[in-house]
């Protein structure tokens, strides 16, 4: 386990090492320093345990992936995983709602902390049309598929796959869930939510359509002899995913702290977690050897993405999102651990 952890241990020390020198420099006290230190790890935690479900989905496109996009993944996609959501996402948010340059938003995050969360809080409610709708075309997916065969909670998802005969029954189904919640908005949001909302769907249909298109051009490829190892479809989708996942995250940040960089720092020791979380889960077997492991954490985006559209409209806590979460992949882990003792773990891999 070490050995898939060595990389974020370094890291979380070497940010932890950084706050405490900014801790020193902005407040010039022991104590000052203590409480920043407290609050980034407070976040890498929060983060963690927000984040295991995309942990587990990851794990199920990354194991089809070969070693090298598998590392890039882990390389590349933390950069923009760290730097590009805990810290230009929110800037850009900034300069966009506030019509600054992005050097005038830096400054505004570092001189005047309690306005930039303001901002980027008032962002909200595209932020949650977009991320709501994005995630939950990622769980409808899995389970509106007529070919599925293996079924944690039986009756619902044979359903689920029963009526996926009807073509894109799951994009109908999240558009009457997007106008009914716009309809208990005001005008102006219920305008940006649904906007937002379609944009999630776009994109996650879009990025579907690129991954489509690489595996048809891979398969001319092999017809000819030539080598077929890539991944760019998958390394698009999971750090589009990995995005949508960062949005609550960043937000419910907020709670703890407003200052920008004590946010980067917490969120990014986290991120970097749950990016080993997801090579050790790929290369220990876990999803081949719990067989609801999957159901689980795909139950608990569609949860995740029905509360991100819940919350334009009401506050829902982030432990209770982080809750209901850590439940169904709880469970689900407790009744593969049950179907393994009760049937054995070589027939499922059969």
């Amino acid at each position: 386990m070490l050995t898939h952890f060595r990389g974020s241990i370094i890291f979380a020390v070497i940010c932890l090492a950084l706050g405490a020198w900014y801790g020193w420099e902005s407040t010039g006290s022991i104590a000052g320093t203590a409480q920043m230190l407290w609050i980034i790890a407070v976040l890498s935690i929060l983060e963690v345990s927000l984040s295991f479900d995309n942990a587990v989905v990851n794990a199920t496109v990354l194991k089809d992936m070969d070693d090298v996009w598998q590392k890039r993944f882990l390389t590349w996609g933390i950069a923009f995983a760290v730097f590009g959501m805990r810290v230009v996402f929110p800037l850009a948010i900034v300069a966009i709602a506030a019509h600054i340059g992005p050097w005038e938003a830096v400054n505004l995050s570092l001189n005047e902390p309690a306005k930039y969360q303001e901002i980027v809080s008032s962002a909200h409610v595209g932020i949650a049309g977009f991320g709501g709708a994005f995630l939950a075309m990622v769980g409808l997916e899995f389970f509106f598929d007529n070919d599925k065969e293996v079924h944690w909670i039986g009756a619902i998802e044979r359903f689920l796959a029963r009526v996926a005969a009807v073509e894109a029954i799951e994009i109908g189904v999240l558009l009457l869930v997007l106008w009914g919640v716009s309809g208990l908005l005001d005008p102006a949001d219920a305008h940006t939510f649904l906007v937002a909302g379609i944009l999630g769907i776009v994109t996650f249909i879009s990025v579907g359509a690129i991954n489509t298109w690489l595996e048809i051009r891979d398969q001319k490829r092999a017809l000819v002899g030539a080598a077929v190892r890539s991944g760019l479809g998958g390394f698009l989708y999971l750090n589009v995913l990995d995005a949508s996942f960062s949005f609550d995250g960043v937000i419910g940040a907020f709670a703890l702290s407003n200052n920008m960089i004590v946010i980067a720092l917490g969120l990014s020791i986290g991120a970097f977690f749950v990016r080993s979380m997801t090579i050790m889960l790929v290369k220990k077997g876990t999803l081949t050897e719990y067989r609801f492991l999957e159901h689980g954490a795909f139950w608990a985006i569609i949860a995740l993405g029905g509360i991100m559209l819940a919350s334009a409209k009401f506050h829902i806590p982030e432990a209770v999102t982080g809750l209901i979460g850590a439940i169904l992949i709880g469970l689900s882990l407790w009744w593969s651990a049950r179907h393994n003792r009760k049937y054995g773990v070589a027939e499922d891999n059969a």
